[in-house]
């Protein structure tokens, strides 16, 4: 049996992060063939214009080798969108690799140029000639549904891709008819531009004489990049294209698209025979990348005199940008999903909008469309308990599905397996002195301070990402080779699979090798994403690894003359139970006449039922109505990730997401001006993100229970900090002026001016 230090469960410090912090990272940008050229983009300054373009005098220049046009690359197919409605189909405007006479937000992508040195490339840059029309534009979803706003696309109306409908209306409305009350709010959930710290990079090779690409990038998946690009994009077979994924410095979701400038390096890189740098300043980044989040939400919730919730009815409209991105309008959709929470909503009905403006296309940021529901239904309850004199923990409980109606089917489809959701709420209450408040309160009060405390508990649905395989490979010298299609963007992944290896097999993490992100070493892969790595991959790894014990066993009883049954494997070794007779894995693996086939084995695993991790996040804050400023004084959580593989990483994870969350409570906004569409906060001097100090010292803990409908009872676990921090931060802060001013809404983010705005405008409604 496998020494449990190294095992599932234990905090295995990260065997990854020594050649990090040593400076040996390799990074895409890292990476510099020999005679590369460099490739930059130019990029549209209007948000919606009519344009002509003439390169002529810019290829003239000294050092530039390509420039490519729409004209360039008229035979490329567009960047696709992989959603689609089950009963109402759309057909999608189409998404060029360059825009041509036409662009639809700032950042729009109209040449792409090539020289010898990126000095030369800037100067390429400056001299191609544009003449540019402006026309208005079409910011915000709200703006851009209104008659006479500018249209994005003709041929969709209103700018609206579709309005959808889930649930049951007829049952809502009936809920609603027999309500004691209705407590409704309206809320925006702010756009939030990805800034992952390593900007994306690539490089494209090309061999001519094979006829076949090379690309290495800091992405999310190389499997499903390199099939996009391939089938749908470039049109070429997809074993002419390799995709290496080096390290990658974050990712968020929105480095798992395939995104324009790869499609243009393999047509440069084809053209001029050269390899082809390109990477993002950050730049790029606020106006090339996908953004997350940017709804409007109204949510109505139906109440009994006791406090049930008898239903619940939602409008909902996402802005979606300028294009469709690859899972763009599936975010909002999918999101709906989630709605009711954790809580037994038997009536549920939600309209859901997705519309076009002249903004940079949105997409999955670290949760998808979960913090977004999440974020409405917590809010949402809150407003419930307000509007019927509870509290806010006693509304929750009165409301929470019970853990004897488990598995329990929600009004829109979604089947919680397990968990104790009260049982969360009561710890994190414990934990943070729900009781002893109002003495904080009071004490805080004593220094011209406003003390709120918030409540946010929490579901999302996570590795539904589809069917990943992972293969193991006894290598010659008697360590393990893992290789599996999710890729690491500093989640863990060499020590979290290291440990589901050393769990059958007893090696410490340091004999377990780890390759991910190269498509030519890996044969297939879904790429990393909805928390699924350790749900999907995990199941997967497990598999092949006891699959290929039990392989080295028949091996290992050959060679010792005893029975498979008689043998235990540990440290790396087999033996015969009970003896010293042994064989080590080096010697098994270098055999002669072994049959080859028994040294590796696979195994895949797919969730069809997805995980449904969840959890209580409390908040307590500290505002200054003098300036507006919040601040956070304790933070509590607790998860139930069914079963925890490694405490540290778990934690590492959760502290991340929650900071994320923070950020876009307290900061984070991606402000496009109304009238002309100019990305307002466009740099690090306008958009804001958290440090160390916005936080506060985060109380960890699980109260687990493990998932029936995983094999490894694992819940998954990678955006939960991102899902239960912006209700609960947001709930914090609107009890602080609910109880001092009886102000029950604010928008995020929540900074200084907007909270004391709020407050002056209470004062001079009241003449205070």
């Amino acid at each position: 049996m496998a020494p449990t230090k190294f095992g599932v469960g234990q905090s295995v410090m990260r065997k990854e992060d020594d050649p990090l912090i040593r400076g040996k990272g390799r990074y895409t940008d890292d990476y510099a063939p020999q005679a590369s050229a460099h490739a930059l983009v130019l990029r549209s300054p209007h948000a919606n214009a009519t344009f002509t373009l003439d390169a002529a005098a810019a290829r003239q220049l000294p050092g530039v080798l390509a420039i490519l046009t729409a004209e360039d690359v008229k035979e490329l197919g567009g960047l696709p969108c992989l959603f689609n409605l089950p009963d109402k189909p759309f057909v999608g405007p189409d998404y060029p690799i360059l825009a041509g006479g036409e662009v639809r937000h700032v950042g729009d992508a109209v040449a792409f140029v090539v020289a010898d040195t990126l000095a030369h490339a800037r100067d390429a840059i400056e001299a191609v000639a544009v003449e540019w029309t402006p026309r208005p534009a079409a910011i915000g979803a709200g703006h851009a549904i209104k008659p006479g706003a500018p249209q994005v696309w003709p041929q969709f109306p209103g700018n609206v891709l579709f309005d959808a409908a889930i649930g049951d209306k007829a049952a809502a409305e009936a809920a609603f008819a027999k309500a004691h009350a209705v407590a409704e709010i309206k809320i925006v959930n702010p756009r939030i531009v990805t800034n992952y710290m390593e900007t994306r990079a690539a490089v494209c090779e090309y061999d001519a004489k094979r006829d076949h690409f090379t690309l290495t990038i800091g992405s999310q998946g190389s499997h499903r990049l390199r099939d996009i690009l391939c089938q749908n994009v470039l049109k070429i077979p997809t074993d002419k294209m390799r995709v290496i994924c080096p390290d990658v410095g974050g990712g968020f979701g929105t480095k798992l698209f395939p995104y324009r400038e790869y499609a243009l390096l393999a047509v440069a890189a084809k053209k001029i025979g050269k390899p082809i740098r390109w990477t993002a300043d950050r730049s790029d980044h606020f106006v090339g990348d996908s953004q997350g989040r940017d709804n409007i939400t109204v949510a109505r919730m139906a109440l009994a005199e006791d406090g049930k919730f008898l239903g619940m009815d939602v409008d909902l409209i996402a802005d979606l940008g300028g294009y469709l991105s690859t899972f763009g309008p599936y975010v909002p959709y999918g999101g709906v999903g989630m709605l009711p929470g954790l809580y037994d909503i038997k009536a549920f009905h939600c309209r859901i909008r997705t519309v076009f403006t002249h903004t940079v296309p949105v997409d999955a940021y670290r949760g998808a469309g979960r913090p977004e529901a999440a974020y409405v239904i917590e809010r949402l309850v809150d407003a419930c308990a307000r509007k019927l004199g509870m509290s806010p923990d006693a509304v929750r409980r009165k409301n929470f599905i019970a853990p004897r109606v488990l598995p329990y089917t929600t009004a829109t489809g979604k089947v919680y397996d397990s968990g104790d959701f009260a049982a969360h709420l009561k710890r994190a209450m414990e934990v943070g002195e729900w009781k002893d408040f109002g003495k904080r309160a009071k004490a805080a009060k004593k220094h011209g301070l406003v003390r709120g405390i918030g409540l946010a508990s929490y579901v999302e649905v996570c590795g539904t990402m589809g069917e990943e395989t992972a293969k193991v490979v006894l290598d010659p010298d008697g360590d393990i080779t893992v290789l599996i299609g999710s890729q690491s963007s500093g989640q863990g992944h060499q020590t979290a699979y290291a440990q589901i290896v050393a769990e059958q097999f007893g090696v410490p993490p340091e004999r377990v090798r780890v390759i991910q992100g190269d498509t030519d070493k890996v044969a297939t892969g879904l790429g990393t994403g909805g928390s699924a790595s350790i749900p999907s991959g995990g199941v997967s790894v497990q598999r092949a690894t006891h699959q290929l014990s039990e392989q080295l066993r028949d091996v290992a009883a050959d060679a010792l003359e005893t029975s498979a049954a008689d043998l235990e494997i540990a440290d790396g070794v087999i033996r015969i139970a009970g003896t010293d007779r042994s064989i080590s894995f080096a010697d098994l693996a270098k055999r002669p006449g072994v049959d080859p086939s028994k040294l590796n084995a696979s195994a895949a695993f797919s969730s069809a039922d997805g995980t449904y991790p969840n959890g209580t996040h409390l908040v307590e804050i500290e505002l200054d109505p003098a300036t507006g400023k919040i601040r956070i004084v304790n933070y509590v959580i607790v998860d139930d990730f069914g079963v925890t593989l490694n405490p540290l990483l778990l934690a590492g994870q959760v502290h991340g997401g929650t900071m994320q969350g923070i950020g876009q409570a307290l900061m984070e906004q991606a402000v496009y001006d109304a009238a002309d569409g100019q990305l307002v906060t466009g740099t690090f001097m306008d958009y804001a993100l958290p440090r160390a100090a916005d936080g506060a010292p985060i109380v960890f803990e699980t109260h687990n229970v493990p998932c029936t409908t995983n094999p490894m009872g694992v819940k998954g676990a990678g955006e939960a900090g991102a899902i239960g921090s912006c209700p609960a931060v947001v709930n914090a802060i609107i009890d602080a002026l609910w109880r001092e001013y009886r102000i029950d809404h604010i928008d995020m983010p929540a900074t200084p001016e907007r909270v004391w705005m709020a407050i002056r405008e209470h004062a001079r409604q009241h003449n205070l």
